[in-house]
């Protein structure tokens, strides 16, 4: 079995949606490089990535953060 960690982005930090709701997101780190990194750190080799503001307005609104993932 491979585990897919993952960073849904919202206003580039790191967050869960409670029950989808985007006006109900916890932070969960204001640092979307540190927290892929992290990840790695954990042994993870793959990550998923979801732009919560980007699939609500139907284009990309993450891709500094995204970059910033990549390059971490």
């Amino acid at each position: 079995m491979i585990l897919f960690p993952a960073i849904d982005l919202k206003d580039g930090v790191c967050v869960r949606l409670k029950k989808g709701v985007m006006e109900d997101a916890t932070v969960f780190n204001t640092d979307p490089a540190r927290q892929a990194r992290a990840f790695e750190a954990q042994g993870f080799e793959w990550l998923h990535c979801v732009d919560l503001n980007g699939a609500f307005a139907g284009e990309s609104v993450n891709a500094d953060a995204i970059w910033a993932i990549r390059r971490a």
